[in-house]
């Protein structure tokens, strides 16, 4: 039998239903990244940043807990070397998440969708991505970026613009909108597999351990969301390996 290439007006359809799904999935990403950059705008603001300060720094970095420590030593007057290495420590952990979805892409993709898709990784959309079955598609993740990028740097700016007009109280309930968006990616993966929710579990008692652990709770939060990734999931690996399933979609889109 032999194989032939899909039709064009299919392989369009198709990244058209991944672009409108990854949409659908952006939509409650980018409403918890809205809130929680509107408060990042507020120290923005205390720090001496414009409206378009915020909005920049926000498209450009896509990291909360990096943007905040860029923007206390920026209001501290640091050293470029302090914030470029307190910026690095504290996106460490992206470096793994992009290791994980190099090794679920197809090796047909291409070079600009792999950069494209490295440079917009946030925890939640690594999530929602690295969640689908099969090679991962750059089409579904696009269509979660138009949502959820554009929701943290506006919010970024008009967290400037606001000031410190709003109550602390405010912002503070803006800022759990997050933990409810992130909690509502994880748990439909923990109903289905018994393993993951064991995992989730050991997540959560690990990271509450390593803060209150002498020595372990004096390093940056960085340091120890990178070691505890790298041994709970080596860890799971090790324990709980993964059969070699068959891939359910043949072809990336390229």
């Amino acid at each position: 039998m032999s194989l032939t290439r899909p039709e064009p007006r299919k392989i369009i359809l198709s990244r058209r239903v991944l672009f409108l799904q990854g949409l659908k999935a952006g939509v409650p990403i980018g409403l918890g990244y809205f809130a929680v950059s509107f408060s990042l705008g507020i120290a923005a603001k205390s720090a001496g940043f414009n409206a378009f300060q915020g909005l920049l720094i926000s498209f450009l970095g896509h990291a909360s807990a990096g943007e905040y420590a860029a923007i206390t030593l920026i209001a501290a007057n640091a050293a470029y070397w302090e914030m470029a290495l307190v910026t690095l420590i504290a996106n460490a952990r992206y470096l793994l998440m992009s290791f994980a979805m190099s090794q679920r892409m197809s090796p047909a993709s291409s070079l600009r969708h792999r950069l494209l898709m490295s440079y917009f990784i946030t925890d939640e959309l690594f999530a929602v991505t690295i969640g689908r079955p099969g090679f991962l598609k750059p089409y579904y993740m696009y269509g979660a970026i138009c949502v959820a990028s554009p929701c943290w740097a506006v919010g970024t700016a008009l967290g400037v613009v606001a000031g410190q007009l709003l109550p602390i109280s405010v912002v503070s309930a803006l800022s759990v909108a997050l933990y409810g968006m992130f909690l509502a990616v994880i748990i439909p993966a923990a109903k289905k597999d018994k393993v993951v929710a064991g995992l989730v579990l050991c997540s959560f008692l690990a990271s509450w351990a390593a803060g209150v652990i002498p020595g372990v709770s004096a390093l940056s939060e960085g340091i120890r969301t990178i070691i505890l990734t790298v041994v709970i999931s080596a860890a799971a690996a090790f324990f709980f390996p993964a059969g070699a399933k068959a891939r359910t979609e043949e072809e990336a889109d390229t």
